[in-house]
């Protein structure tokens, strides 16, 4: 199911790195995140409440040009 608030987002197993792009066009990676809860999000039917509870708030981020 299309997010209304994530446009799109991939995760990098080998660096544990979580790249999201938000429909704002504002992108972010956020490091350390598990391979499971990547995949969690994966399965998400809300990705964009899924994020929210578990993933924003609780891992350090960069926001990228």
């Amino acid at each position: 199911m299309p997010s209304t608030v994530i446009r799109h987002f991939d995760y990098d197993a080998a660096e544990h790195r979580l790249d999201v792009q938000f429909v704002s066009g504002r992108r972010y990676s956020y490091f350390e995140v598990p391979e499971k809860l990547a995949a969690a999000m994966r399965r998400a039917s809300s990705k964009g409440s899924f994020f929210n509870r578990r993933i924003r708030d609780h891992f350090r981020f960069t926001r990228l040009e």
